[in-house]
């Protein structure tokens, strides 16, 4: 009796850890569908954090799945600049760099249907790309509410 139930135990066991294996396997394979927002740096005070409607000059490094870099705002010394939610860059970027502080780096990681979609943007970013973006707001400019 015991035995068969120690065999039992170990058999459950087995069965256990292959299952999280699996499951690790294909949650490492699958392309993520939605937005994943790392944040990598927040400075210590934050008296205005980003929102719909301002004007953000971010710098940034772009990368493909692979870790080829794609575009970056560094080498060139000078910020992007957009206003946030105008639809100026892709949703990913609308929606990732919301409540932002200046100073504050992030990691995002935008699925197609959040960058270029199954299009693409040849010939850096190939169809349906996952990108990868290091960014950091270097500057918020609010317009004056009435």
């Amino acid at each position: 009796m015991q035995t068969t139930l120690l065999n039992l135990c170990k058999i459950t066991l087995f069965v256990l850890v292959l299952m999280n294996f699996i499951q690790d396997v294909v949650i490492a394979d699958s392309t993520p569908n939605k937005l994943q927002i790392g944040i990598k740096k927040r400075p210590a005070e934050c008296p205005i954090k980003s929102k719909k409607g301002d004007l953000l000059h971010m710098h940034y490094t772009g990368t493909l799945e692979d870790g080829t870099e794609f575009d970056s705002s560094i080498p060139r010394g000078n910020p992007l600049t957009f206003t946030l939610g105008s639809g100026q860059v892709i949703k990913g970027w609308d929606q990732g760099l919301l409540g932002m502080c200046e100073g504050e780096t992030r990691k995002l990681v935008i699925p197609p249907e959040l960058a270029y979609g199954e299009n693409g943007a040849p010939p850096k970013i190939p169809k349906s790309a996952t990108l990868t973006f290091q960014v950091e707001l270097i500057k918020i400019e609010r317009k004056d509410e009435l």
